[in-house]
């Protein structure tokens, strides 16, 4: 399908909102408009009238039978008038693909990436019930979400308060993993092609982290959380974990650090040994992730491991003396049904990990279950629905809350990630880099440091090589990069 963009800025968001009702089709967009445009298409347009100081805004969706016209006339002086006109071409467009699909959005014309920083901006500018109003009655999000905003944002409040000026989160990759799921778009390496990067790899990584910890010592940053993900970080093995949690722990000032998390994903990376490691170098919360307790669903998505397997590593880790466990599932894998997921979210709540953390599935294009179509169908998106809806009732009522919030492109239904978790046991990286808090300093492959100018958003990104053999073959020239950490601070300073 082409989209047509006739005299206005606003593509980006344009593509962003027909690829909500049009997941899986193949988009271009261009700005020559012909005579006769070849349907299907979709046309948006904005004339301004420099003598009535007017905008003309409009929107044409010509597909198959379906031809649809709508436009609006805007006043040029209206205050902060470009997002004005953003958002009023966004509403005619989507007002007509909602006649031509016959359903909404949840989340209306919202395609960001964070919409509870948007609702918080809202709030604290005029109060909540006027980011509320704004919610539903400017962007067309839905009541639940627009609630399940509000309630999200008092908890992120919290964990937002605990940050300073100087703070900073630590972000340490992992990029290896057992096997590679088929919905999975990470520069993680399966360990059985590249088993022989894997010392190397982690011996230059030790060094990076030496190497940024001497920087964040001597600029006087003050270390909130640590976050090692991936990949699985537990693809390592329990000396190698033992030496990189040792690292991190005698070369940062731990002193003010509130959270430290590591991501072993994959039970069939856990045993005792590797626990014991983990525990006794100070990690105090760990992230178990079934992702689903359907065994058939698992092999579909190409995870080597048994639901069994997954519980019998919770409850190994909570023999060993974890508090916080948390869990990772997702809504809309390809072969799930409503009543397996139910299945699987009731078994969790038996279990009654500290938090929760529910995914709706992503279609990312370079993801294997993108690119053979396995699994996929037209209905999975209200699937998907359902089973977020059973999560929030059922996970309310068992004592959880929802403490972050997140959106990516082409998920499942166009809904949503959250984290839930029992009082006490919010994560706060999670929080603190959804919302851009401040500054994260990242180690490793893939990952990337983002410097955070103190109350503003201006933020300055650093990238790592994203794999594990450029990482090892450019790593010299990668520190060279990271001494723009140095004289990031000393400008500021």
């Amino acid at each position: 399908m082409t989209i047509y963009i006739d005299d206005h800025p606003f593509h980006y968001e344009t593509e962003n909102l027909v690829r909500l009702f049009f997941p899986n089709e193949k988009l271009t967009t261009v700005s020559d408009i012909p005579n006769q445009p070849e349907m299907p298409y979709i046309l948006t347009s904005m004339k301004i009238n420099r003598q009535n100081a007017t905008a003309y805004i409009s929107a044409d969706v010509c597909i198959g039978e379906f031809h649809r016209f709508s436009d609006v006339e805007l006043d040029t002086d209206t205050e902060d008038f470009e997002k004005t006109a953003e958002r009023t071409m966004a509403v005619c467009l989507y007002r007509l693909l909602c006649q031509y699909s016959g359903k909404e959005q949840p989340w209306g014309i919202l395609t960001g990436v964070r919409p509870i920083k948007l609702f918080r901006r809202l709030a604290e500018k005029n109060g909540e019930e006027y980011a509320k109003n704004y919610f539903q009655n400017e962007l067309l999000v839905s009541n639940e979400k627009t609630e399940l905003s509000a309630l999200t944002e008092q908890y992120e409040r919290k964990i937002l308060s605990l940050s300073q000026p100087m703070s900073y989160s630590l972000y340490v990759s992992i990029p290896f993993c057992p096997t590679r799921c088929s919905y999975c778009s990470f520069v993680s390496q399966t360990v059985e092609k590249t088993k022989k990067l894997v010392q190397p790899y982690f011996e230059l990584l030790c060094k990076e982290l030496e190497f940024t910890a001497t920087i964040a010592k001597e600029k006087g940053l003050k270390l909130e959380s640590v976050y090692i993900g991936g990949g699985t970080p537990t693809t390592l093995n329990a000396e190698q974990l033992s030496v990189l949690i040792k690292t991190i722990q005698s070369k940062f000032d731990m002193s003010s650090c509130r959270e430290f998390t590591i991501e072993a994903g994959r039970p069939d990376t856990i045993n005792e040994e590797k626990l014991y490691a983990i525990y006794n170098g100070g990690i105090d919360r760990i992230s178990i992730n079934p992702q689903t307790l359907n065994d058939k669903v698992l092999e579909v998505i190409g995870r080597k491991h048994t639901a069994q397997q997954t519980l019998d590593a919770y409850r190994l880790a909570k023999k060993i003396g974890f508090k916080h466990i948390n869990m990772d599932i997702i809504a809309g894998l390809p072969t799930e049904t409503t009543e397996s997921f139910i299945n699987t979210v009731d078994r969790l709540c038996e279990l009654d990990p500290a938090s929760i953390t529910v995914h709706t599935l992503a279609l990312k294009r370079s993801s294997r279950l993108t690119l053979n179509g396995k699994g996929v169908n037209t209905d999975s998106g209200s699937f998907a629905a359902e089973m977020l809806a059973y999560c929030e009732k059922k996970l309310t009522q068992c004592g959880y809350h929802p403490y972050y919030l997140y959106r990516q492109t082409r998920m499942e239904g166009n809904l949503e990630n959250v984290g839930w978790s029992k009082d006490g046991f919010d994560g706060i990286y999670n929080v603190f880099v959804m919302d851009e808090t401040h500054t994260i300093l990242g180690c490793g492959a893939g990952a990337v440091t983002k410097l955070k100018v103190p109350a503003s958003e201006e933020l300055t990104r650093i990238f790592n090589y994203k794999y594990p053999y450029e990482y090892i073959n450019g790593f010299e020239e990668m520190l060279n990069r990271k001494e723009q950490v140095r004289t990031f601070y000393d400008e500021l300073s």
